[in-house]
């Protein structure tokens, strides 16, 4: 995790921006489980003055509730003599309530962690964490400057971040025939495919990470193509077929 580049708000497109970070991350939504997703990229930092206390806000990347909690400390870690460090977090897929965690600490209850839980949810992104510090100034805020200075830190950093597509594959197994091996290359190309493993024996025996949008497709394009010779098989349940 990189903590050192710290960027600039254009404040007068904060509303439009945002809509569209929305929108664009939204596209995860379909029926049933989440197959894909966006996740942050690169450790975004954003820093500005309220009433002379001092906010700093960091989002950053982190696949699960340790890396979550791990990130949350190094921060701490990085402003030993800040007064607080709020934090909130959507640690697995946008949709997954479980991996959702917030904390005020020591601000008012419902006026940190909270409302910076609700930008991040809203921006539609998965294992995103933000932190933001805070230096006091001597100048009580209220109940609602502190939601305001908190939840807004988080809308305004996620503003900057860069994105990249993350993609829930299932692994699978296939035994094919040497002579069906360039064929069967050319569909995996075709269908967002990753070969993972390739075996070379008698037989070729792959190991394939499958997009779930595009499971049914390659498998009737397999039945097609070599007219129901080969059979994918669900590497969970490859003991059942052994």
């Amino acid at each position: 995790m990189q903590l050192f580049s710290t960027f600039f708000i254009n404040k007068r497109s904060i509303f439009a921006k945002f809509l569209q970070i929305r929108v664009s991350s939204s596209i995860y939504a379909a029926f049933g489980e989440v197959m894909e997703y966006f996740i942050p990229q690169e450790t975004v930092i954003f820093e500005e003055e309220i009433k002379k206390s001092r906010f700093i806000t960091y989002l950053c990347h982190t696949d699960g509730m340790e890396q979550a909690k791990a990130f949350w400390a190094e921060i701490k870690a990085l402003h030993p003599h800040a007064r607080h460090w709020c934090w909130a977090t959507v640690a697995g897929t946008p949709t997954d309530s479980q991996q959702y965690g917030f904390s005020d600490d020591g601000e008012p209850s419902g006026t940190a962690g909270k409302p910076m839980l609700n930008y991040l949810l809203g921006s539609g992104l998965g294992e995103i964490t933000a932190v933001v510090v805070r230096y006091y100034g001597g100048i009580l805020l209220g109940t609602g400057g502190l939601v305001k200075a908190y939840g807004g830190g988080v809308q305004q950093a996620l503003l900057q971040v860069e994105k990249q597509r993350k993609v829930l594959r299932q692994n699978y197994r296939l035994v094919c025939e040497y002579d069906q091996f360039n064929t069967l290359q050319h569909l995996i190309a075709e269908h967002d495919i990753v070969l993972l493993e390739q075996q070379f024996s008698e037989k070729i025996h792959l190991t394939l990470a499958v997009n779930p949008n595009e499971l049914e497709r390659f498998s009737q394009q397999i039945t097609q193509r070599f007219a129901g010779k080969l059979v994918l098989i669900d590497a969970e349940n490859l003991a059942n077929h052994s």
